[in-house]
């Protein structure tokens, strides 16, 4: 039985598109003991966080015990978000987050992605977590790396020295640590 990732996509125009190459790099890295699922998250202008947090929730329900998510960017936050607002029903394995945007500030905009401030309080307590982040990522600087440091002390880093915002297009770092599991 193969070992199920859900991967959510980053944000923005043609963001489905360009986290393929990433999805591509895990499955790779990984081997066919894992199964990536990579929906297409679709974009709810009505709803304060575009409806993404219910959309990973409708993902995750349809999976078995025992799932490893990954998010990057837009859906690295939004896994966050879900999982600290959400009580899960199922067993998660890991969670394993790739250039997340801490939001933060004032403006309205950003008020359906913004993390509570407790937020570390209220997630699943017996699941691992990772975070990665590229010190040369220009789309979200390496600022939000460190301020998911301060306010999730359990949580394993991975600060890397290039890659950029799409981390060169290659997970296998990310893949072993799935792998240590």
């Amino acid at each position: 039985m193969s070992k199920q990732i859900l991967f959510i996509q980053g944000g923005g125009e043609g963001g489905y598109e360009a986290d393929k190459e990433l999805v591509t790099s895990l499955q790779a890295a990984l081997g066919e003991e894992y199964m990536i699922s990579y929906p297409e998250m679709r974009w709810d202008e009505a709803a304060a966080d575009f409806g993404w947090t219910k959309q990973i929730g409708e993902e995750i329900a349809q999976a078995d015990n025992g799932l490893v998510l990954v998010g990057h960017s837009f859906g690295a936050s939004m896994i966050l978000k879900y999982l600290s607002e959400t009580t899960i029903n199922k067993k998660i394995k890991g969670v394993f987050l790739l250039a997340a945007p801490f939001w933060s500030g004032d403006e309205a905009w950003k008020a359906g992605f913004k993390l509570k401030s407790d937020f570390a309080n209220s997630l699943p307590a017996d699941v691992v977590y990772y975070l990665y982040h590229s010190k040369d990522d220009d789309e979200v600087p390496i600022f939000h790396f460190h301020q998911y440091k301060k306010k999730l002390a359990r949580a394993n880093f991975r600060e890397v020295n290039s890659g950029a915002h799409q981390f060169g297009n290659d997970l296998a770092l990310v893949a072993e640590d799935i792998k240590s599991l």
